[in-house]
């Protein structure tokens, strides 16, 4: 069934014809549009925040930027606002490269009334559509809410969970940095997962697991006889994720000779099959993650300059759990639960553990504690036995909560006394982050020596 467009529906006009743009804006307005008309498309990128607008209606050949250039520039604020490009005769072919790239659709002139309105009107009813999945798509979010996958309530996940909801509405390629079990993973999944990019195929290649000689031929696939063992032609992993995401989990272990061929396929978005000459279009967002800092990598030669450059368009960092101390109980918790069968109890977590728990130093991170709670739901015994500080209080009564606090007073009071109040060295002391600490100095009521 058709959407109708909203009445105030607006159409961006661009023509450096000031006689077209006259005659076609009383055309669209009379069909009920509302028309911005714009004699070039240089100011184009102002006028793209409106909520009505339905779409972007462009001669293709004007002085500055012309139709495909500005095609890029729509394409690059919002992807699914329509395109439609008027062109002259010798233009078509550049037309058709313009549908290629992505343009809703194009008019050759001389063209009728009928058919510039038709068209305008698709789009506007698409353009409904897609304002209308997006709304669903937020309430969905938000109903099975974000912070029911990444959990906990330290300041630098609640950072994280806000920078994942932003990225995930763009098309923008994005890099994750955490060590190693902090859930790289899991925050892909869900850039792709509240993304419009949802219902398309998911795809994670670890680069430092495959071997060297097969990356090639998984990444991009291979026709029949394309080597030794080729039988039949496969599909590589970036031509299925056609209309997703690809996820390049340790791409800092990718080798350098095929970080070039990456470098290809992100700049142009087309793939070449191993033995195959044709170049094959996909539309994929590419999430990449690293456990050392690239920019590193770049300066030890082992990475290229040109693909981090073109990888880091969006970066995020995931705080290790030593850094979020506040969390631990959280998600202790939570995956005990996850580990118990449906019914069973969960055993108590006792104050001796949970100082056991919040004072280890966790160096696998979530990916360590995870395990942890899942043996502590079978019943074995946790290997968490770090050395107790001298004076450290053993909670013996209250909530988890209070217990939490105890500690976390004890050692920041500790920390702050050995530090002469310094606040600076007390956080790199303890392994938290100043700001943090300022906050948690705040909020539980600690004085400084």
């Amino acid at each position: 069934m058709a959407v109708e467009q909203s009445e105030s529906a607006e159409v961006v006009l661009i023509d450096d014809d000031p006689d077209v743009l006259a005659g076609v804006g009383q055309l669209l307005e009379l069909s009920d549009f509302a028309v911005t008309p714009l004699s070039s498309a240089e100011t184009v990128l102002d006028t793209l925040s409106s909520e009505h607008l339905a779409a972007v209606v462009s001669d293709i050949r004007m002085p500055g930027i012309d139709g495909l250039a500005l095609l890029d520039r729509v394409r690059s604020v919002d992807a699914d606002l329509p395109v439609i490009l008027i062109t002259g005769h010798g233009d078509v072919p550049m037309a058709v490269e313009a549908m290629r790239n992505g343009a809703y659709d194009f008019i050759e002139k001389p063209f009728s009334s009928d058919r510039l309105i038709g068209s305008v009107k698709k789009a506007a009813e698409k353009r409904a559509l897609t304002r209308e999945n997006r709304r669903l798509r937020r309430e969905l979010a938000s109903a099975s809410g974000i912070d029911s996958v990444i959990r906990g309530q330290s300041p630098g996940i609640a950072a994280l969970r806000q920078q994942v909801q932003r990225c995930a509405s763009t098309k923008a390629d994005v890099l994750i940095y955490g060590e190693t079990g902090t859930g790289k993973d899991l925050v892909a999944r869900c850039l792709h997962q509240f993304s419009a990019r949802s219902k398309g195929h998911f795809v994670a290649i670890n680069c430092a697991a495959l071997p060297e000689s097969l990356l090639q031929s998984e990444f991009f696939g291979y026709a029949p006889g394309a080597f030794t063992g080729a039988a039949k032609r496969r599909i590589g992993k970036f031509e299925y994720a056609d209309g997703g995401t690809v996820f390049l989990d340790e791409i800092e272990g990718m080798p350098l000779h095929l970080q070039a061929e990456l470098l290809r396929v992100l700049e142009n978005r087309v793939i070449v099959r191993l033995g195959e000459n044709e170049e094959i279009p996909i539309d994929i967002r590419v999430v990449s993650a690293a456990k050392t800092d690239l920019s590193q990598a770049v300066e030890e030669g082992r990475f290229r300059a040109d693909l981090y450059y073109r990888l880091n368009v969006l970066s995020m960092s995931i705080p290790p759990l030593r850094e979020r101390m506040e969390d631990i109980s959280l998600l202790f918790q939570h995956f005990v639960h996850q580990a118990l069968a449906d019914g069973e109890e969960a055993p108590v977590l006792t104050p001796q553990l949970l100082q056991a728990l919040v004072t280890h130093d966790w160096p696998g991170n979530v990916r360590e504690l995870q395990a942890a709670a899942t043996r502590h739901a079978l019943g074995f015994p946790i290997e968490v036995d770090p050395e107790e500080e001298a004076g450290m209080p053993v909670a013996t009564s209250g909530t988890l909560e209070e217990s939490i606090a105890r500690l976390e007073r004890h050692v920041i009071r500790s920390a702050l006394a050995s530090t002469d109040g310094n606040v600076e060295q007390a956080s790199t002391l303890i392994g938290v982050p100043k700001r943090t600490l300022y906050h948690k100095i705040k909020a539980l009521g600690i004085e400084k020596p």
